[in-house]
This record gives structure tokens, C-alpha cells and sequence, in this order.
């Protein structure tokens, strides 16, 4: 029987290494797996490169990650934001490491790494610094630059529901870049806020399939969030 229901975050996360490439679902605010984060924390795996659409917001998720000394690179798209000084800090002192990928770049590399693409062609960026080294190309007229596919060891993400098969649902903006980062990783560890039983949810709501997902967990919806959507049985 397939159930890849975990009963904690801790368990959900065991044999990620010091050194792993780990794609973090989010955008700013919306769609972060606190909880996932805050394990991650408490696992203590070093060296650590994180793929996500930012680098941090206050003190709490990718900042408290970045605080703790566990990140050596991240690769994201907006480094700078107004409560983003913990990675200000840091960037400043030589500490972390960035790769910044403009975002459309950021999304179609990751999906690239799903979709089994081994490279491609993108106009943007082409003759600014973030093209410096890379091979260009010129079709119909226009410039393109090279670029890769971003693979994850692992991916942590947040939906709102899921099944023991590991099929996910989201909620609205929640949803960004979770269902590329999962199909983009070698394992991917989900947070939900529902179960539902095998079957309870609808298949065309199904986003995420079964089939990415590693391990599923659990956690409470915190008080300031807002309510998830009513599942059609």
C-alpha cells in the first residue's frame, strides 16, 4: 500500500546532507513551508544551497535559515527587499554566497530540470553582467543566451491538501512555484494543513501528482493565516 504520510516534520526531512541543493517553494510571503524551515533549522545540514524567487523577509523562514549559518549560496531573483537585511548582512560580510537569475529565467530553469530539457535559449539578460560567460546565440535576428537547468536535491514545499498518495491541492498564490520545484527535485517533502482520503479529491483539482511527491506532513494552520478552500467530496 502507497502512504506517504509522515507523522512529523523531523521524520519528513531525515537524510538531507550538509551540502544539498534544496528548492524552497515561496514567493515573498506567500506559499513559504514555515515549518518545513523551521526543521530544517533544527536538522542542522551546513553548506546548504537554497533555490527560491527571494532570499529572506524579516527575522522568521529563509532569514532564520540564512541567521543560522546554514546556507553557503542562494539563487534567487530578488535579493534585495525592504526586511530583507538579514541576507544584506550577510552578502556584505562574504558569508553567503548569490547567484542572482532573472525570475522568468528562475521558473523556466527549474521547470526545465522537470520537463527532463537539457538546456535553452533566453533573450533575457543577453548584454548585461548576468550574460558575462555564458555561450549566446542569434536566432531570427534576435540574441539568446544559454542557459541550464536548475535540479534540486531536495524540494520543500506547502499546499493546502493532500492524500496519502502524496496528489496535492493549493491555495491561490500559495501555489508559485511548488509544483516545478517538486517535479524538479530528486525527493520532495510537502506540508499540508488536510488529509483527505484517497479519492476524496476531485482529479481535476489535483496540480501536483502523486507521482513527484517523496513524503507527506501534517502541520497546524497558524492563527494569522488565512482559511483554506472547501474540499469537493
Amino acid at each position: 500500500m502507497i502512504d506517504k504520510i509522515v507523522p512529523t516534520v523531523m521524520e519528513a526531512l531525515r537524510g538531507i546532507q550538509d551540502g544539498s541543493t534544496i528548492l524552497l517553494g515561496g514567493f515573498g510571503t506567500a506559499g513559504i513551508p514555515m515549518e518545513l524551515i523551521n526543521g530544517l533549522i533544527e536538522l542542522k545540514a551546513k553548506e546548504l544551497v537554497i533555490v527560491n524567487n527571494n532570499a529572506g523577509n524579516g527575522e522568521t523562514g529563509l532569514a532564520a535559515l540564512l541567521r543560522a549559518g546554514l546556507v553557503r549560496k542562494i539563487i534567487c531573483s530578488f535579493p534585495r527587499a525592504a526586511d530583507s537585511f538579514v541576507f544584506d548582512e550577510l552578502y556584505r560580510a562574504g558569508k553567503v554566497e548569490l547567484e542572482l537569475v532573472p525570475q522568468g529565467n528562475l521558473a523556466e530553469r527549474i521547470r526545465a530540470a522537470g520537463a527532463g530539457i537539457g538546456a535553452f535559449f533566453s533573450p533575457t539578460s543577453y548584454g548585461t553582467e548576468l550574460a558575462k560567460g555564458k555561450e549566446t546565440r542569434e536566432i531570427n535576428g534576435r540574441r539568446y543566451v544559454l542557459e541550464y537547468p536548475i535540479h534540486g536535491d531536495v524540494a520543500l514545499i506547502k499546499a493546502e491538501a493532500g492524500d496519502r498518495w502524496g496528489n496535492l491541492v493549493y491555495r491561490m498564490a500559495a501555489r508559485n512555484f511548488g509544483p516545478i520545484m517538486a517535479s524538479a527535485a530528486k525527493r520532495t517533502v510537502a506540508q499540508v494543513y488536510a488529509i483527505h482520503p484517497l479519492g476524496a479529491i476531485d482529479p481535476e483539482s489535483v496540480v501536483t501528482p502523486g507521482i513527484y511527491v517523496s513524503s507527506v506532513v501534517k502541520v497546524d494552520r497558524a492563527a494569522t493565516e488565512p482559511g483554506g478552500f472547501v474540499q469537493k467530496h
